[in-house]
């Protein structure tokens, strides 16, 4: 009992390094991939220009994806959930793209004022860069675990921290699985949780569209 009080802070403080090595490994992960993005826009975008500002560029875009991103996404997918009984299908739809639209316009203007990236035009300058951020964001979504495992692995090398189980330590035996012909085991067994949702008002569609992005 004593060992186990003794612990009990360590646990603690291993849930806090956690936490700061998880984010940290997003954040540098993030930043790598939007560094790369700007400057896939700066060289195919010709009205974007300034090469030297894409780093500082991709400081600003993290942290605004991070931070400022989910919270405008949560105001508009409010927003949107309140038009769910006005608008047709198609309504919803344009609705939900013009939102998540207007979300990316917001974080690439705060990068661009915020960075030594310059903008000529407003289409090629102000239409086309927020379309390429969406790309962007459903891509990331679709590889970011890997790319944070990657990230991780490459932290706890450098730190020399382990990113894994210590593969010395003993495998928990697995409780043996209950015989699906008894009755009795089956009432036993506990009841498997199933996925409960929020009542926002969305549509499945909008809800998608939402989560895929932030």
């Amino acid at each position: 009992m004593q060992r186990r009080k003794e612990e009990l802070p360590l646990t603690g403080n291993s849930c806090h390094a956690d936490d700061m090595k998880n984010w940290i490994v997003r954040f540098a992960t993030l930043l790598v991939f939007n560094v790369a993005v700007l400057l896939l826009i700066v060289l195919l975008v010709p009205s974007v220009k300034g090469a030297w500002g894409v780093l500082w560029g991709g400081v600003i875009l993290t942290f605004a994806t991070m931070w400022l991103k989910p919270a405008l996404n949560k105001w508009f997918a409010a927003r949107a959930a309140k038009k769910t009984g006005e608008l047709s299908k198609a309504g919803l739809k344009v609705v939900t793209f013009l939102s998540v639209f207007v979300v990316a316009l917001i974080v690439w203007v705060l990068t661009v004022l915020l960075s030594q990236l310059h903008v000529d035009g407003w289409f090629w300058g102000y239409v086309i860069p927020p379309i390429a951020l969406l790309l962007a964001w459903v891509i990331y979504d679709a590889v970011d675990d890997k790319l944070e495992a990657q990230t991780s692995r490459l932290y706890d090398s450098a730190t020399g921290k382990k990113s894994a189980v210590d593969a010395s330590a003993p495998a928990v035996p697995l409780a043996p699985a209950a015989p699906t012909g008894d009755p009795a085991a089956a009432q036993a067994a506990p009841p498997v949780p199933t996925k409960v949702t929020d009542d926002d008002g969305l549509t499945p569609e909008q809800r998608k569209m939402f989560d895929e992005l932030g």
